[in-house]
């Protein structure tokens, strides 16, 4: 066993894993955040990602020990003081799912795409969330909530900011 300490949606853990453990395994059984997805367990799907010290990674493909001293955000640690982060508001808008497996993948992806490209064309999404797979949807919806998301992301910050000030 090895032991590690991370910050997981803000909050600081510390735990014995085996060094096998996967990050998506560690975050599920031992966290308790079930909103990150096991998907293919190949990387190949993306419905496991997380951000990994702010940048979107496949949680399937990093080993929990490899976390070790690093911050973790899950689907589950977006939200803020009960509102939806501004990506899955957009989902919620515009119907970008339909099972909801992929979805929170696609949105920790769609959030990390924003933050590099906060003005994305159409095409630079689809290409953004490449590495994620949804097999309902046909993707129309979810690139419609990336643009969305991109488009209103100065409304969500301006309410912010008068919510602030009252």
């Amino acid at each position: 066993m090895t032991q590690i300490s991370l910050t997981v949606d803000g909050t600081q853990v510390t735990d014995d894993v085996e060094p096998r453990m996967l990050l998506v395994q560690y975050l599920r059984e031992k966290v308790g955040k079930t909103g990150t997805v096991i998907g293919c367990d190949t990387s190949n799907c993306g419905a496991c990602t997380v951000h990994l010290d702010g940048r979107s990674v496949k949680s399937c493909n990093v080993l929990a020990v490899q976390a070790d001293g690093h911050e973790v955000t899950t689907i589950e640690g977006l939200a803020t003081g009960g509102e939806l982060h501004p990506v899955q508001a957009a989902f919620r808008e515009c119907h970008g799912l339909q099972c909801g497996f992929c979805t929170p993948g696609m949105i920790m992806q769609s959030v990390d795409l924003l933050n590099e490209n906060p003005h994305p064309t159409e095409a630079e999404v689809r290409v953004g969330l490449e590495g994620n797979l949804c097999r309902c949807t046909g993707y129309h919806n979810i690139v419609r909530s990336v643009l969305y998301a991109a488009e209103h992301a100065g409304d969500a910050a301006a309410e912010a900011a008068e919510v602030g000030a009252s």
